[in-house]
């Protein structure tokens, strides 16, 4: 009877190993159903084009890793959207680097003003910068790419023709950039961006700071009549798609490499995107009666001499908490003159 068992056992063990190395190796692995956290509402262009990233990585895997898109924030407040990525209450999300005040201060060095010129300039930047230092503040998420909207300029709800108009107007501006419209000679005044297009038709605000993209994407063009195009204080929202670390450590190597290479491809779509979104957005403001007007040289040398201020504060802060703003900043610059 013993001898009986032990040949039992042995037959079951064999038959065991057999079967588990003939099934495929893919086979094997648990199907990952990712969630994925944007801002923009079900029609909007990224959200479609978010959409496709999943499908694309659907693709790739063989079907092992499937992305559900929430849009409009019904998964996470915007606010929130990188810690509660980082604790996995989201799976994937995309939101705005400067809503997590603080949390990634290295990186801000993105939202500077730079003197972007497009969207695709700014988004090659954002990655080329993320390559080059990798910084510790994303160690608790895996990144999959960084892109953003600019040129960011001031609009007006009068018509203005210089730098000199601006002063004493009431311009809508986010914390992070505040201190582009204060040293520009206009006073800056925070509201929420839903709540922008409102404040213009009412008077609360004179006019706004943001990128070209809201004069369609928040019809900011119909109750503005002036974009005062001066580049050298235009500035990048940027914008990141991370993914929680414990999702991708379970991710197989073969397909963290297939979903890194379709992240390559998104960052150029992001970019390119952004310029063709900024295109649209310009046409559909010129249709409304806005007018875009190209600040004079002496303009641009005074808004560049009041940007450094603002440059300056960034290294000084990061440099006291140990980081090399000094070197992200330099290298920001250098980049976007290397790539006009």
């Amino acid at each position: 009877m013993k001898r009986r068992s032990v040949v039992t056992l042995l037959v079951l063990l064999a038959v065991f190993l057999f079967l588990s190395t003939s099934i495929p190796a893919h086979a094997q692995d648990k199907a990952m159903k990712l969630r994925l956290s944007v801002m923009w509402p079900p029609q909007h262009p990224w959200t479609k084009t978010f959409d496709q990233w999943g499908k694309d990585i659907e693709k790739a895997t063989g079907g092992r890793i499937t992305v559900t898109v929430f849009a409009a924030n019904t998964l996470s407040p915007p606010m929130q959207v990188y810690d509660n990525t980082a604790k996995g209450v989201v799976d994937v999300g995309t939101s705005l680097l400067a809503y997590s005040p603080g949390r990634l201060p290295l990186s801000e060095v993105l939202q500077q003003p730079l003197g972007y010129k497009s969207g695709y300039q700014a988004t090659r930047l954002a990655n080329a910068y993320y390559k080059k230092f990798r910084p510790k503040e994303f160690d608790d998420v895996q990144v999959m790419f960084l892109h953003g909207a600019a040129p960011g300029f001031i609009f007006t709800k009068n018509p203005t023709k210089s730098i000199a108009d601006l002063k004493g107007l009431r311009i809508k501006a986010n914390a992070e950039n505040a201190d582009i419209v204060k040293n520009l000679g206009a006073s800056p005044v925070t509201m929420p961006v839903t709540e922008t297009y409102d404040g213009l038709s009412r008077g609360v605000v004179d006019g706004c700071l943001f990128p070209l993209e809201a004069l369609q994407g928040f019809k900011i063009a119909e109750v503005v009549k002036t974009v005062l195009e001066c580049y050298p204080m235009s500035y990048m929202t940027s914008m990141y798609a991370v993914m929680n670390k414990a999702k991708w450590n379970a991710i197989s190597p073969a397909d963290q490499k297939a979903i890194e290479k379709i992240n390559e491809e998104y960052a150029e779509k992001f970019g390119k995107g952004w310029v063709d979104l900024d295109n649209k957005a310009m046409e559909f403001a010129k249709g409304k009666g806005v007018t875009f007007v190209k600040v004079s040289k002496e303009d641009e040398a005074f808004a560049a001499e009041r940007m450094k201020p603002i440059l300056e504060d960034y290294v000084k802060t990061t440099k006291a908490k140990g980081l090399p703003g000094d070197e992200a900043l330099k290298f920001a610059q250098e980049f976007l003159q290397k790539n006009p």
